[in-house]
């Protein structure tokens, strides 16, 4: 299973949104026969434990700063009764929007706002993750500059991990 680098659908709810950075990728998958709520929970539920270790790593600096942190404990509890509506909150991510082909998760805070496309491509058999990123000052900047590599390879791995787990 291969990841590709791809631009934001033009029928993204992101479309319109201001941002100061934009990345998109994509996975084909052999059955778009899924519905939205499965690939939002497989988003919360795939990832390899490296990434939970840079979420708690990233939980520990952040702390010290004032901004947001997400509890890792309470996500597990949270996953038993998510259904992808908008209002939900898993840890760090925020239901924002949702359609039939479309889940909108992000957060706002102080120094920045972010948003995270799940997006269910039907007529290319394809899944789309796209990510936009609102800086609002100097905080937000400095705080990207580091996560922004390790977010390129974080985005990628996680999107082989839903695949996996939606076409299994």
């Amino acid at each position: 299973m291969k990841t590709t680098k791809s631009n934001l659908p033009d029928a993204s709810l992101l479309k319109n949104l201001p941002h100061d950075y934009l990345d998109s990728y994509s996975a084909v998958l052999s059955t778009t026969d899924l519905s939205i709520e499965q690939v939002g929970k497989s988003f919360f539920t795939s990832g390899p434990a490296w990434v939970g270790w840079l979420f708690a790593l990233r939980n520990s600096v952040v702390s010290l700063l004032g901004l947001k942190t997400s509890g890792a404990g309470e996500r597990d509890a949270l996953l038993q009764g998510f259904k992808c509506e908008v209002g939900e909150r898993v840890g760090l991510f925020k239901v924002f929007a949702k359609n039939e082909n479309e889940i909108i998760l992000g957060e706002d805070d102080k120094h920045l706002d972010f948003r995270v496309s799940l997006f269910l491509d039907r007529q290319n058999n394809k899944l789309m993750v796209s990510t936009i990123v609102k800086i609002h000052n100097w905080l937000g900047r400095l705080y990207f500059l580091p996560v922004k590599p390790f977010h390129k390879l974080i985005v990628p791995t996680m999107m082989k991990g839903m695949v996996k787990q939606l076409i299994k």
